[in-house]
């Protein structure tokens, strides 16, 4: 799945900027690829980036309106068609990670067939993948995991890309999920890929590559969420890392939409990811951790990572607070 960039962020009429995330993963970490952003009357969200309409965007150079804005059940309502026809009519392609998919939009899609355009459901798959096989390949790969869902490892793996090349080092950033593919414009929507393939998608996804190469893989899940605990595994099968970095929240109680769950440790990560992932490449090694203190005060989270690295061993950074520096010169 290829996007066109740069795009025009759609925030719609979002209640709040958490309805936005999807618009500020993007802002966050590919600010060069929005032009600007549309807003409806009523949007609490607000990106920092020009307000812009249709006509404006398509001056400004972009190709694809992405609706980066999530409502309640994902729907597309008629304010919504109407700038979303609006792009269609006027060049632009539409892309879309909701639930409600845009190809059965019968405005969209007839408004993209009379205009030669794409419409985007990032969510679905658009080729086969075969099995994976497990062959070794050649480049290096780097994945993160996580204690649990949404604690922090797309950030992570922005992170170590940005960090890397600014280092000078080969890196990129593979995606895995939908807002990652938004914000690189390429990828594999893997929760939506059938199961018995995912692991050859992951293996397409990060192909044979120079010896110096790093393919930074986006992580999904958590081996400890009994929901989705399968796309965790397809990832670390099939992306056959060299190196592994541990993701945290350490303020949740409890794991993410399942409150009679406690959430498990790094200590409990550490060796379950390690021997799943010396099944397809024995070398492989935990190289550090990423902990998401955002809900925590400057001197609680120096002090917590400080905490976790004399205890782990292993560099213990928030890389969005500090950057992924020190986890770039552990590879």
């Amino acid at each position: 799945m290829s996007l066109a960039q740069p795009y025009l962020l759609f925030l719609g009429d979002a209640p709040d900027p958490l309805a936005a995330k999807v618009a500020q993963g993007i802002r966050d970490w590919r600010p060069d690829a929005a032009v600007g952003q549309l807003r409806l009357p009523g949007c609490n969200a607000d990106m920092g980036l020009p307000d812009m309409t249709v006509p404006e965007a398509i001056a400004a150079g972009a190709k694809t309106l992405v609706i980066g804005v999530a409502n309640r059940g994902g729907v597309i309502s008629e304010a919504w068609n109407k700038v979303l026809v609006e792009a269609l009519e006027q060049g632009m392609d539409v892309a879309a990670g909701l639930h409600t998919l845009l190809r059965n939009q019968v405005p969209l899609v007839n408004a993209a067939a009379r205009n030669d355009r794409m419409l985007h459901d990032v969510r679905l798959p658009n080729r086969p993948y075969p099995i994976g096989d497990g062959k070794r390949r050649t480049g290096k790969r780097v994945l993160a995991v996580g204690t649990d869902c949404s604690c922090g490892k797309m950030y992570t793996a922005l992170a170590l890309e940005k960090a890397m090349l600014e280092a000078g080092r080969k890196a990129s950033f593979r995606a895995t999920g939908q807002t990652g593919i938004l914000i690189t414009g390429e990828g594999v929507p893997l929760d939506a890929v059938v199961a018995d393939f995912m692991a050859g998608a992951v293996e397409a996804l990060t192909p044979d590559n120079d010896d110096d190469h790093w393919d930074v893989i986006e992580g999904q899940g958590s081996l400890f969420h009994p929901s989705f605990s399968g796309v965790t595994m397809a990832l670390i099968h099939g992306g056959q890392p060299d190196a592994l970095v541990l993701c945290h929240e350490p303020t949740r109680t409890h794991m993410r939409g399942l409150p009679h769950y406690d959430v498990p440790g790094l200590e409990d990560l550490q060796p379950l990811a390690l021997q799943l992932a010396r099944r397809v490449n024995p070398d492989c090694r935990v190289i550090g951790c990423a902990i998401n203190t955002a809900a925590l005060s400057e001197a609680d989270a120096m002090a917590y990572l400080a905490e976790t690295e004399a205890k782990l061993g292993l560099p213990c950074i928030d890389p969005f607070r500090q950057g992924a520096g020190r986890l770039a010169e552990a590879l």
